[in-house]
C-alpha cells in the first residue's frame, strides 16, 4: 500500500486517509514506524546501484578520537556514538537554543537511535567527515536527539516532515529557526548528488544562503505547517462522528473487510513487502475472532504468526525477532533486534498458544523469553532498548556490515557439525548437515536473493528459513518427529556456541519504561500458559516491576521517568540521564497496561494499586480536559512546540489505544463510573478516523470492550490451594476482556471492589467461581472440571 521512491523526497500517502474531517490533518497520514521505513526499504530493493557505490557502510573499529565534542557527557548510546564527530554538536539544551539566539544561525537537528542502520552510514559519510562538518559548524547550530530518550521532539519534527514531504524515516534531518520553529526537512541524504538526490553539502549549502538572502520565504514556508498542526491538535470532538451503541459492531465489520482484503493469502501478513509484524494488529484480529466467531480472522492471525515464526524474521538458532522483513515471504530482513518487538510478540505467541493450545507458538514465546534473559537483561531486572543490525564480520575487520552476526556460509556449518560430532551420538556430521540444510533451506552459494541485498553484505550467505514444516522434514528423511526435534535442537545450540564468539553487535543499553511496560505484558501473559516455565516467567515479572518502581519511578512526586542506563548485560552499572526526562504518555499508559497483566498473573494487589496511582498521574498530566483523549506530551514541557495527540497504532500501539482499554478495566476493577466515562470521551475524540480499525487497531479492540462489556471471573474463597486451582485454569484461556477478583471471605477489607466482595458468596462452603459477562452471571461452579469445560467451550479453537 505504501510505496516509496527516494528516503529524500517521496509523497506517500495511505489510500484510506482521505475520509478524515479537516480537522483532523495528523490524520490524513499514517503515521508509524512501518510508513516511516517503507521508503528506506523500497530504495533498498529499488535503487541498489545507489547504495554499491557507497563506503561498505556501518561504524569503524573504535580508534583514538581526534575529536570530543559535547555529546562525551551524555548518556544517550546513541548520542555517544557522534561524540567524536568533528561536527561541534550540541545535546537538546538551552545552550544551543541561546546560542542560536545570540548569533542568528538557524539550528540543524538531526534525530535518530544507535542501531540505527542509516543513522550509522550517514555518520560515516558526513558527520565524520571534517570537511561536511566545517560546512556544519559555519552555517549551523547542530543539535542531536536521540528519538528513543525524547520520543517527544522526535515526533513534533516526524509530523512536520511528513506533512512536507509526505514520508519520513531515519536519520530524521531537520532545519530550525532559533526559536525552534521548522522551515525544512528530509531523512537521510548521501554526500554526494545521486540521481535526483542533493549532496547533503547542497542542501547545507543552499539552505544556510536561504536564511541570509530570503529569509521570510522561508519561514513563510514552515510557519504554515506549524498553524495547520496546531490548529489539528487544538480541535474538539466530531459531534456528528461521535460512537453511538451499535457503533462497535459496525467498525468492526469494517475493519474486517479492510483485513480481508489486504492479507496476503501466500506468505500471510497484510500488504507487500516491506513488512513488520505489526502486532497491534493481530491483538485486534485476535479480539475479532472471539467476537465475530469468523474462522477466517482466526486463521489469518494464526498463519501470519506461523510464517514469521518460521521465516528469517526468527533468530531460529537462539531465538528473538528481529525489526521487519525486506521480503515479502518473511526471509531476508532488517537484522536489528528491538525490546518492543520482543515483549509484544512474546504476548501474541502466548494468546496463540492459549487460543489453540499449539507447542510450535509456545516456542516462540519462550525462546523470545530466552533471548531477552541472555541478551538483553540488566542484572537488577530491567531490559535493554535493543541490538544493532550492523556488526564486525570478524574480530579482524574494521567496518561493520548488516547481518554478520547472524547469517551462516555453507561450509561455516558444515565445519562446525564437524568439529562437535560427538554430541550426534550415533548420526554422522554429513547427515546432520544435510536434515539441517533441507529443513532451513540453506544453499551451497547462499539463499539471499541479490535483489533484496543492495549493499551485497549478505552474498554466499544464508538466513535460516523453514519453507516446510517438520512432518516434511522427517518424510523426506524417514525420520521420526521424536528424532529430528533433539537433533535440530543440539544443531542449533552448537551454532549458537560458535555465534557466540563472534563480535557482537552494539547494545543500546538504554533501559526505557515503557517497553520495559510491553514487556511485563508479555511476561506475564507467558506466565498465564500454566507451563512448567510459569515461576520463571513470573519471578522475572516481578523482578521487573521491582525495578521499574525502583529505577524509573519518582516515588514522592509520582512521576514516571522515560529511562535509565546501564553497560551490559554482566555489568551492575546504573545511571541516570543527568537531565531528567520525565515519562511521556506511552511511558505510562504501557507500564499500566503492564502492571493490569502482572496482577492477573499473579494476583499481587499493590500491582493493582500502583496502576491507579499511575492512572491518576497520568490523567493528570496528559489529559485534555476540553476536548478529551491524551496529550503525548506534558503541558508546558520547556522547547516542545506543539503538544501532539497520536493517532495510529503501528509498530507499537498509541498511548491513546493502551489508555483506553486501561481505563474500561480499572472501572471495573476499582468501581469507578468516572474511568469508563474518561475512556467514552477518548474514544469518541477518534471516532472520525476512517477506516477506524485500521488506523486504530487496538483502539477498536477497547471500543469493543467499551460498548460490549468486559468479563468477570470471581474466585471466592480463601487462600487455598484450591482457590489457586481455580485461578489457574481461568488463566490458560485467552479472554480479552477478562477480570480476575478473588474475594477472600476471611479477609473483605482488602478487597479493591467492595461491591463485588459483598456480592459473590462461597457455595455449600467450596471455593466457588461466578462467571459474569457485561455484570450478567452464569451459575456458580465449584468444580475444576466442569470450570475448564464451560472455558473450552468459548475460549479454545483446536487447529486443523
Amino acid at each position: 500500500m505504501f510505496r516509496g521512491k527516494t528516503l529524500c523526497q517521496t509523497w506517500i500517502r495511505s489510500a484510506f486517509a482521505f475520509t478524515a474531517p479537516q480537522k483532523q490533518l495528523q490524520r490524513s497520514w499514517l503515521i508509524d514506524e512501518q510508513l516511516l521505513n517503507r521508503s528506506r526499504a523500497s530504495i533498498a530493493q529499488t535503487q541498489q546501484h545507489l547504495f554499491r557505490g557507497m563506503a561498505t557502510g556501518g561504524e569503524t573499529k573504535a580508534q583514538s578520537p581526534k575529536h570530543v565534542n559535547r555529546l562525551a557527557a551524555s548518556k544517550s548510546p546513541y548520542l555517544l556514538q557522534h561524540a567524536h564527530n568533528p561536527v561541534d554538536w550540541y545535546p537538546w539544551c538551552e545552550e544551543a537554543f541561546e546560542r542560536a539566539r545570540t548569533e542568528n544561525k538557524l539550528i540543524f537537528l538531526s534525530v535518530g537511535y544507535s542501531t540505527c542502520h542509516w543513522c550509522h552510514v550517514m555518520e560515516h559519510e558526513s558527520f565524520e567527515d571534517a570537511d561536511t562538518a566545517a560546512v556544519m559548524n559555519k552555517h549551523f547550530v547542530n543539535i542531536k536527539v536521540d528519538r528513543e530518550e525524547r520520543p517527544d521532539i522526535d515526533k513534533v519534527y516526524m509530523q512536520f516532515l511528513l506533512m512536507s514531504k509526505g514520508s519520513g524515516g531515519w536519520p530524521m534531518s531537520v532545519w530550525l529557526t532559533p526559536d525552534l520553529a521548522p522551515l525544512a526537512a528530509g531523512t537521510y541524504f548521501p554526500p554526494k548528488a545521486r540521481y535526483g538526490m542533493p549532496s547533503f553539502t547542497m542542501v547545507l549549502e543552499s539552505i544556510a544562503k536561504k536564511w541570509q538572502t530570503d529569509r521570510t520565504s522561508l519561514k513563510k514556508a514552515g510557519s504554515t505547517l506549524m498553524e495547520a498542526m496546531r490548529t489539528n491538535q487544538n480541535a474538539g470532538t466530531d459531534g456528528e462522528a461521535a460512537f453511538e451503541p451499535g457503533s462497535a459492531d459496525a467498525k468492526l465489520a469494517e475493519a474486517l473487510t479492510v483485513h480481508k482484503q489486504r492479507f496476503d493469502q501466500e506468505h500471510a501478513g497484510f500488504g507487500r513487502e516491506p513488512k513488520f509484524p505489526e502486532v497491534p494488529r493481530l491483538n485486534f484480529l485476535f479480539h475479532a475472532y472471539l467476537v465475530s466467531k469468523d474462522v477466517d480472522v482466526l486463521d489469518m492471525v494464526l498463519q501470519t504468526l506461523d510464517h514469521i515464526g518460521r521465516g528469517g524474521i526468527n533468530d531460529h538458532i537462539f531465538g528473538g525477532f528481529a525489526r521487519y522483513a525486506t521480503t515479502r515471504d518473511w526471509h531476508n530482513v532488517h537484522f536489528e533486534k528491538m525490546l518492543y518487538d520482543q515483549g509484544q510478540l512474546m504476548a501474541a505467541y502466548a494468546n496463540a498458544y492459549k487460543l489453540t493450545r499449539s507447542k510450535e507458538f509456545l516456542g516462540y514465546a519462550d525462546r523470545i523469553y530466552e533471548y531477552l534473559i541472555k541478551d538483553l537483561r540488566h542484572p537488577a531486572g530491567g531490559f535493554y532498548a535493543g541490538e544493532d543490525a550492523d556488526s564486525l564480520p570478524t574480530h579482524e575487520d574494521t567496518v561493520k556490515v548488516e547481518g554478520a552476526f547472524y547469517a551462516w556460509t555453507w561450509d561455516e556449518v558444515k565445519k562446525a557439525f564437524e568439529a562437535q560430532q560427538a554430541r550426534f551420538n550415533d548420526v554422522s556430521p554429513a547427515r546432520v548437515f544435510e536434515i539441517y540444510c533441507f529443513h532451513y533451506g540453506m544453499k551451497p552459494a547462499g539463499n539471499v536473493p541479490p535483489g533484496s541485498d543492495p549493499h551485497g553484505h549478505l552474498t554466499g550467505k544464508n538466513i535460516l528459513i523453514v519453507r516446510g514444516s517438520e512432518e516434511d522434514t522427517c518424510s523426506n528423511f524417514n525420520m521420526e518427529m521424536a528424532q529430528l526435534s533433539p537433533l535440530l535442537e543440539t544443531a542449533n545450540d552448537i551454532l549458537h556456541k560458535v555465534r557466540d564468539q563472534r563480535p557482537r553487535p552494539h547494545l543500546d543499553t538504554k533501559i526505557i519504561c515503557g517497553w520495559n511496560g510491553l514487556v511485563l505484558s508479555g511476561l506475564s501473559k507467558l506466565a498465564n500458559c500454566g507451563t512448567d516455565k510459569r515461576d520463571a516467567y513470573l519471578a522475572t515479572a516481578k523482578q521487573l516491576v521491582e525495578f521499574l518502581r525502583t529505577h524509573l519511578y519518582d516515588g514522592e512526586q509520582k512521576l514516571l521517568l522515560r529511562s535509565c542506563y546501564g553497560a551490559g548485560v554482566q555489568d551492575n552499572t546504573l545511571e541516570q540521564n543527568p537531565t531528567r526526562i520525565e515519562g511521556f504518555l506511552d511511558d505510562y499508559a504501557f507500564l499500566v497496561k503492564g502492571l493490569l497483566d502482572y496482577y492477573k498473573a499473579s494476583l499481587d494487589m499493590s500491582a493493582l494499586h500502583w496502576a491507579k496511582e499511575l492512572q491518576v498521574t497520568q490523567d493528570k498530566l496528559f489529559w485534555d480536559e476540553k476536548n478529551g483523549a491524551y496529550f503525548f506530551s506534558q503541558q508546558n514541557a520547556p522547547n516542545v512546540i506543539v503538544r501532539l495527540k497520536e493517532d495510529h497504532d503501528g509498530a507499537e500501539p498509541c498511548g491513546n489505544s493502551v489508555a483506553a482499554r486501561n481505563l474500561t478495566l480499572l472501572s471495573h476493577y476499582f468501581d469507578e463510573g468516572t474511568y469508563l466515562k474518561r475512556a467514552a470521551k477518548l474514544l469518541n475524540y477518534f471516532a472520525d478516523v476512517s477506516p477506524f480499525g485500521h488506523a486504530l487497531p487496538e483502539m477498536l479492540s477497547a471500543l469493543l470492550l467499551h460498548e460490549n462489556g468486559l468479563d468477570l471471573v470471581a474466585v471466592v474463597g480463601p487462600d487455598s490451594p484450591d482457590t489457586k486451582r481455580f485461578v489457574e485454569i481461568v488463566r490458560k484461556f485467552y479472554v480479552p476482556g477478562m477480570l480476575i477478583v478473588h474475594c477472600d471471605p476471611q479477609h473483605p477489607d482488602d478487597a479493591c471492589n467492595q461491591r463485588l466482595q459483598q456480592k459473590f458468596k462461597m457455595v455449600n462452603g467450596k471455593t466457588t467461581v461466578y462467571i459474569c459477562h457485561d455484570r450478567v452471571c452464569r451459575m456458580p461452579v465449584t468444580d475444576p472440571a466442569q470450570l475448564e469445560e464451560n472455558l473450552m467451550a468459548n475460549f479454545f479453537k483446536e487447529r486443523i
